[in-house]
C-alpha cells in the first residue's frame, strides 16, 4: 500500500459494521465523482479483548496483510498505538491526550521524519453532547449525530475525518498533505471510532 495504484487518491471512506463478537471495518476509495471506489483495506476486531490489536488486510478475504495497529502497553493505554507494515516495520504511531479529551477529544498523529499532527473535534458542543451520551445507559444505541475531526500541523491542515449522519458509523477521510502515509491515516481514522475513550 503506497501512493500508487489503488492508493493514489487522498480520499476514502471507513465503514464500521458491528456484530455481537466483532467490529468490522471496510475502507474504500472515493472516485473523483464522489462515488465509492474499490476496497482498499478490511479489518476485524474482537470485542472485549485485553490488548488492542487490529490487523488490516488488502481485501475482505483476508488474503494479504496490509498493516497492523498495536497497543503499546496494556498497563497504560495512554501510551498509544504503533502502526506497523506487513513486515512489522514501524510506519508511525498515534495516541490520545487524556486530559484534553475529557471535554474535547484530541489525538496526536506521529510519522517518522515529520512533525506531529494534532487532531481535535471540530464542534465543541457536539463533543460535550457525545460525552454526556457516553454516561447514559444506552450501550446498544449508537451516537448517531455526526462529528468531525480536523488534524493539523503548524496551522496547516493535514487530514479531516467527517462522520456521516446515521446509525451505522461511516466516515469520510480526506488527506490534504502528500507525505502522510495513508496506512497511518486509515489507522487513525479507525481509532477515532474504536479506541475513543478507552
Amino acid at each position: 500500500m503506497d501512493a500508487t495504484g489503488p492508493w493514489a487518491g487522498r480520499r476514502f471512506t471507513v465503514t464500521q459494521k458491528a456484530t455481537l463478537k466483532t467490529d468490522r471495518y471496510l475502507v474504500t476509495g472515493v472516485a473523483p465523482d464522489g462515488s465509492e471506489g474499490r476496497v482498499l483495506a478490511y479489518a476485524e476486531q474482537r470485542r472485549f479483548s485485553l490488548k488492542e490489536e487490529l490487523t488490516f488486510y488488502t481485501d475482505a478475504d483476508k488474503s494479504q496483510v496490509a498493516f497492523t495497529v498495536r497497543e503499546r502497553t496494556l498497563l497504560d493505554p495512554g501510551e498509544g498505538f504503533d502502526v506497523l507494515d506487513a513486515e512489522g516495520n514501524p510506519i508511525g504511531a498515534f495516541h490520545e491526550r487524556f486530559f484534553t479529551s475529557l471535554v474535547r477529544s484530541t489525538w496526536v498523529l506521529e510519522q517518522p521524519g515529520a512533525p506531529d499532527a494534532v487532531g481535535r473535534e471540530r464542534n465543541r458542543f457536539v463533543a460535550v453532547l457525545r460525552r454526556a451520551w457516553d454516561w447514559l445507559p444506552l450501550d446498544l444505541v449508537p451516537f448517531a449525530w455526526p462529528y468531525h475531526f480536523d488534524f493539523g500541523c503548524d496551522g496547516k491542515p493535514v487530514m479531516t475525518v467527517d462522520k456521516r449522519i446515521g446509525l451505522r458509523d461511516r466516515y469520510l477521510v480526506e488527506v490534504t498533505v502528500p507525505d502522510l502515509d495513508l496506512r497511518l491515516a486509515v489507522a487513525q481514522a479507525v481509532a477515532l471510532d474504536t479506541f475513543q475513550g478507552r
